[in-house]
């Protein structure tokens, strides 16, 4: 279960984080309590999956994936660029996400 609610909590981080460049393109109060509300609830999520993993293997999938997530997203919706060399560093991310998971004792 501690998996699940830290995917989840990766989706949230991801959409945190695009979340905050559409906020700077907006100039209200609504735009700019999206990222507030979402923060809270990311940081709630990530505590609630460290309670069944631990704290440096929960973090580390969190912070590579959400990474991995906001460069992809980043690229689909708001078209920035990476090069060749930046995406065989993002492959490195999910290996080492992978890794992480695949040989965590929880």
């Amino acid at each position: 279960m501690a998996w699940l609610i830290l995917g989840i909590a990766v989706v949230t981080e991801i959409i945190w984080a695009l979340s905050l460049k559409w906020a700077a393109t907006q100039a209200t109060w609504a735009a700019s309590a999206v990222p507030i509300t979402l923060s809270f609830l990311n940081m709630g999520l990530l505590a609630l999956a460290m309670r069944g993993l631990p704290a440096g293997t929960a973090y580390a999938v969190w912070t590579g994936l959400g990474a991995v997530g906001v460069t992809l997203f980043g690229v689909i919706l708001f078209g920035e660029r990476i090069n060749p060399v930046q995406v065989g560093f993002i492959a490195l991310v999910i290996i080492g996400v992978m890794g992480t998971k695949f040989f965590a004792t929880a």
